[in-house]
């Protein structure tokens, strides 16, 4: 007996709710008008991808970040409403902004 028939046993009248798991962050995240500033700088002789210009909330463009950083399996901060990521990812940043329905610009480089 597994834990999902111990439960219908000990609540007989509960129908649980269908799981959803399809975390689509998509509908999540406020989407702008104005595009996202996607430039590359180096600091102390690294490169790093800059992120600016996010209108939305600031737990979005955190979430963003946490995304963004996952995805790419890199390093990064979010300071001052701007995602800093470790190393020249433009390109794949830009290209999974753009699925995700923002307008990016890219400047610099």
């Amino acid at each position: 007996m597994d834990l999902q028939d111990q439960l219908k046993n000990l609540f007989p009248d509960h129908t649980p709710e269908p799981a959803d798991h399809s975390e689509d962050s998509k509908n999540d995240l406020w989407l702008q008008d104005d595009p996202i500033i996607c430039k590359y700088e180096k600091r102390k002789g690294k490169p790093i991808t800059i992120l600016e210009g996010y209108t939305g909330a600031t737990e979005d463009f955190k979430k963003l970040a946490k995304e963004l950083k996952t995805k790419l399996s890199v390093g990064g901060s979010f300071k001052d409403d701007k995602i800093i990521i470790q190393g020249d990812y433009r390109d794949k940043i830009m290209t999974m902004l753009k699925e995700k329905g923002f307008n990016v610009k890219r400047v610099g480089g």
